[in-house]
């Protein structure tokens, strides 16, 4: 049976893992704002055009992307974190 070594993560993954939370957590609540918003009557006569719903409206459309690029980042990060750790245990 082989002896499990705890993994060490960087700061940059951790913080790429937090920013990917944050960012497509918050996004999903704006959906779910937009989503109660509707249902609540304020885009009757144009009320989504004033106010906060401008920013609620446009946070999923950079939110997302920005999230998705994020999780490409910090799986790149990880595999050649792995690949490194992998290369230094069979010397």
């Amino acid at each position: 049976m082989t002896i499990q070594t705890a993994q060490s993560f960087s700061r940059i993954e951790r913080i790429l893992a937090f920013m990917v939370a944050g960012v497509v957590g918050l996004s999903i609540l704006a959906f779910l704002g937009i989503i109660f918003g509707t249902m609540a009557g304020a885009g009757t006569n144009d009320g989504f055009s004033s106010g906060i719903w401008p920013v609620i409206f446009t946070l999923p459309y950079y939110g997302l992307p920005a999230g998705f690029l994020a999780i490409v980042a910090l799986m790149v990060l990880t595999g050649v974190r792995r690949s490194r750790e992998a290369r230094q245990s069979r010397r």
